[in-house]
């Protein structure tokens, strides 16, 4: 059951907030609003959703973020790959704990699709064929002007987020510098039936360029082809088919015309980031705040994990639950995480895009890469699993980091993890064999913080020691974590509450009055 705001945030608007877009941020937003109870319009200018697919799968991370939520479930069966690459050079991601594989054979389609109907579950009203075409913040509410299949229409709101993509109208309209660099190369795709090509996930480099190919299932293949020295053109159309198939060929040699497209593409490695994330009561997350070169899959899964952070703030803000400055810390916390994105691609591009010049360093980076300090790092950051935000004061190597998913055994006996016990995307006090009614007194006032008692359920055979792993939660631990899933405070080596109260009111508001 999730109730509707009815609080100062919400008087005299149409909804608490306006969402523009429903891509895999938007939907993810949506629902994150929806489950703090917040009032949420979506407003995306396409009359269906889209089919075609960029994406074809998630990171470590994504799947923990859809497993926090119960997510996962409605995904089916998942195949998890061990093995990665850095811009085509390869990773192994089962070093550590083996958690950094990734999840192949989702289409970006498929998993907006999920979370479209999870959203409209939860209550989120989602407005198919309508377009943003201008708003006005007022420094009291945002009115958007919206464009529908019954005409212009206007739609006031508390906030504004632009979740449009790389073309967005809420960047563009509200006035955000997007800072970064123009496409150097061009990349050709086009999914095609009717084909058969040996696999070349990583890539393949030949004298003429690079190309890439993959099969999707049910008889589809995925080609990708970049010719070296042709710069990116202008398009307001996507490219026709022959033209992939042309280029194919003076890269290859090989004759595809025969196939028959599905759907056609083109993306550059232009790599730019709005040099703020919010202003005034705007925010824009995922496309419409970073653009660059789709490598190792890290697009989609950034701008989840950028709605995710967003939404419980959001929501926790127009309900009246948390202050206004909590939303500061969304720019704070992943404007760097952005910047990372832009950073690792950039160099990923160079790696995957340059021509015979680059082997040597390919080769010096594959053996670096088969080393297990190099491979955790990689793994680390292009899985997600490593991002720590400042939590405040603390040395504990869990603070600021994802709460990895951890067996745990209730008071009743009754066995769970650390990821359902997010389910409700409220804050978590966990209490390990300690007081069940440890911090209970800070936390009366504190309404939308579960405390939960448990025990660490011990596997037969211990993971790989990781900085997040649930080795360091030892009995006696209490440990605060927000609804994203991150830890906001851990208990002192003495065992005492020193801290809580702060962690408290630094990311859920708590007052002292």
């Amino acid at each position: 059951m999730h109730t509707d705001s009815q609080t100062d945030a919400g008087t005299g608007t149409d909804t608490d907030v306006v969402v523009v877009g429903a891509g895999p941020a938007g939907l993810m937003l949506a629902a994150e609003l929806r489950l703090a109870g917040a009032r949420v319009v979506v407003l995306e200018m396409e009359s269906a959703p889209t089919k075609e697919s960029r994406g074809m799968g998630f990171t470590a991370r994504t799947l923990e973020v859809f497993d926090q939520r119960g997510l996962l479930p409605r995904l089916g069966e998942l195949n998890r790959s061990p093995g990665g690459h850095f811009g085509s050079v390869p990773i192994d991601f089962s070093v550590g704990d083996g958690a950094h594989a990734s999840v192949t054979g989702v289409s970006q389609a498929r998993t907006v699709a999920m979370l479209g109907e999870w959203a409209e579950e939860l209550g989120a009203e989602v407005r198919r064929g309508h377009r943003l075409t201008g708003f006005t913040d007022t420094g009291e509410a945002v009115e958007a002007h919206v464009r529908g299949p019954a005409g212009e229409l206007r739609l006031t709101a508390a906030y504004l987020v632009g979740c449009d993509g790389s073309r967005s109208v809420v960047r563009t309209s509200g006035g955000f510098a997007f800072p970064g660099i123009d496409a150097t190369a061009e990349l050709l795709l086009a999914d095609v039936k009717g084909l058969e090509l040996p696999a070349l996930w990583s890539g393949e480099r030949r004298p003429g360029g690079m190309l890439l190919a993959a099969p999707l299932g049910e008889g589809m293949m995925r080609v990708v082809v970049s010719e070296h020295g042709r710069p990116p053109r202008a398009r307001a159309e996507p490219p026709l088919f022959s033209e992939v198939a042309d280029a194919w060929k003076r890269v290859s040699g090989d004759d595809i015309s025969g196939a028959s497209p599905v759907w056609v593409s083109s993306f550059g490695n232009a790599a730019r980031q709005a040099s703020e994330y919010r202003r005034g009561r705007v925010f824009l997350a995922g496309d419409a705040a970073h653009i660059h070169l789709p490598a190792s899959g890290q697009g989609m899964n950034v701008s989840i994990q950028d709605a995710v952070n967003l939404g419980w703030k959001l929501g926790a803000v127009v309900t009246g639950r948390s202050r206004p400055e909590l939303l500061d810390t969304y720019h704070s916390e992943r404007h760097p995480v952005g910047a990372e994105l832009l950073r690792n691609t950039r160099a990923q591009a160079v790696l995957f895009l340059g021509g015979s010049e680059m082997q040597p360093l390919r080769d010096v980076l594959t053996a670096v890469f088969r080393t297990e300090g190099a491979a955790r790092y990689l793994a680390g950051l292009v899985s997600g699993l490593d991002i720590r935000y400042d939590a405040g004061p603390g040395a504990h190597p869990l603070l600021g980091r994802r709460m990895p998913k951890t067996e745990l055994v209730l008071g009743d006996g009754r066995r769970t993890t650390s990821t359902e016990l997010l389910h409700p995307a409220r804050g978590l006090l966990l209490t390990l064999g300690t007081d069940p009614q440890r911090g209970s007194a800070t936390l009366d006032r504190a309404d939308h913080v579960d405390v939960v008692s448990a025990r660490v359920r011990h596997v037969r055979k211990p993971p790989v020691p990781h900085p997040a792993r649930s080795a360091h939660l030892a009995e006696g631990r209490a440990v605060l974590v927000r609804p994203d899933g991150y830890v906001a405070w851990v208990s002192g080596d003495d065992n005492t509450d020193d801290g809580l109260f702060e962690a408290l009111h630094r990311h859920f508001g708590v007052s002292a009055v």
